[in-house]
């Protein structure tokens, strides 16, 4: 997933936002999960979210998850997203 964040956001929300995606990682089914700031800064500022689940079933129960939903709340408030899921 990567997250482009508005440029009227100041580096508060920014670093709020990175904490509250990384707190997903403790979510159940998850096997991998990494955020960051990007480190090319000339498109804006972009946070890069890249996770893995155990199985579609663990992807589901995630995209369910009031934690997720709550965090994805916060994100629309400052951000533009583009996501691409697949199966191994």
């Amino acid at each position: 997933m990567l997250f482009r964040v508005h440029g009227d956001v100041n580096d508060e929300r920014v670093t709020e936002a990175l904490t509250r995606l990384r707190s997903l990682a403790v979510l159940p089914g998850i096997e991998q999960w990494r955020v960051e700031l990007s480190l090319d800064a000339r498109k804006g500022r972009i946070l890069v979210e890249d996770g893995s689940f155990s199985d579609h079933a663990a992807f589901e129960r995630f995209r369910q998850d009031a934690r997720h939903i709550e965090v994805g709340r916060y994100m629309a408030t400052i951000s533009d997203w583009w996501n691409g899921d697949y199966v191994v």
